[in-house]
């Protein structure tokens, strides 16, 4: 993946909604950074929920702000790890040569992206640039669902559900940093994995129901969206937190919403406290994960690889589900 000349680049555009063959490979001009923002060298990127909700334009409701016949952005990606090549103006935080990940609105699947330089944070030298994609939309969702709306601490007792995709492989092991008692939730492929990463005690859904054990948990962290609400609020100690960064399957009109309303109003209604997390990126968020990689207390898992140019082969891959941790594209010259 090479420019053309040095004011172009190659980047997968999907001109409409759909699949990964929608997605082609095209030469469009190398961005240049405004008074606030960064241009980086993209070189390795990760996919993220949010990349294929973007691709396929569902739920219906997504294209009310993302174009209602096609992406108003056609530039996909999100998540990456590259360097700083070129700096707006009034940017103070980072210099050319800087190595950086995090999350941007979009255009991560290419050979350079331009974002606010807010996007970013910097990369340890101890760092891979694959571990550090893999790191910024799942990393941070896990830490501010179970840190900042969960509350989780030293002792307690924490279910996760959904345990072995790109969020779930990184809740395990921060609800370990933070001192819980951790059991795992996910299918028999992943159980090793899952223990691999620090679970306590793994269930394996295909043959037993967390919510028909004895066992309370003080928080749950739903990924999976499976079950009725009566089932984990079944499972909660009478003080316990439910958090859910999930929306009930087949739901293509209204995505998230209206599994998060019902999740809003029985709160009303219970001792329990339940909650919906709505992720926000913060580099301060960032620098944190950064450093329990680099202590080696956190580690991302990882469970494909493939060049950049191959992106849309990974997001089918990706779109059949059952992942286990992240997967990962990598620029041709890494």
């Amino acid at each position: 993946m090479t420019d053309v000349d040095t004011a172009s680049m190659t980047a997968w555009i999907a001109p409409r909604y759909g699949g990964g063959e929608v997605l082609r490979s095209e030469i469009v001009p190398r961005p240049t950074p405004g008074e606030c923002e960064v241009v980086v060298r993209v070189r390795a990127a990760s996919l993220c929920s949010g990349d294929l909700h973007l691709l396929t334009g569902t739920p219906y409701l997504l294209r009310l702000g993302f174009g209602l016949r096609r992406p108003k952005h056609p530039m996909i990606g999100q998540n990456l790890a590259g360097e700083v090549v070129a700096v707006g103006g009034r940017v103070t935080e980072f210099a050319v040569g800087d190595r950086v990940f995090g999350e941007v609105p979009s255009g991560a699947f290419a050979e350079y992206v331009l974002a606010d330089v807010g996007c970013f944070a910097a990369v340890p030298a101890s760092i891979g640039w694959e571990e550090a994609a893999a790191v910024p939309d799942s990393g941070m969702t896990a830490l501010q669902g179970l840190r900042d709306i969960g509350k989780v601490g030293p002792g307690q007792r924490v279910l996760i559900n959904g345990a072995s995709g790109g969020v779930g492989s990184f809740a395990v092991q921060l609800a370990k940093v933070l001192g819980a008692h951790v059991t795992a939730v996910c299918s028999t492929r992943h159980i090793e994995m899952v223990r691999s990463i620090g679970a306590d005690v793994v269930i394996d859904y295909t043959t037993d129901d967390f919510a028909a054990s004895p066992f309370r948990y003080d928080a749950i962290f739903d990924l999976a969206g499976n079950r009725k609400l009566r089932d984990y609020l079944r499972a909660l100690t009478p003080d316990g937190v439910y958090v859910s960064s999930a929306a009930a399957p087949g739901d293509n009109w209204l995505g998230p919403v209206r599994w998060l309303a019902s999740v809003v109003l029985v709160n009303l209604f219970t001792r329990r406290t339940l909650k919906p997390l709505l992720m926000r990126p913060a580099s301060g968020d960032l620098n944190y994960l950064a450093t329990l990689v680099v202590e080696g207390t956190l580690r991302p898992v990882i469970q494909r690889r493939y060049p950049l140019a191959e992106a849309a082969a990974a997001i089918a891959a990706f779109a059949e589900g059952h992942a286990s941790g992240k997967t990962v594209l990598l620029a041709l010259d890494d």
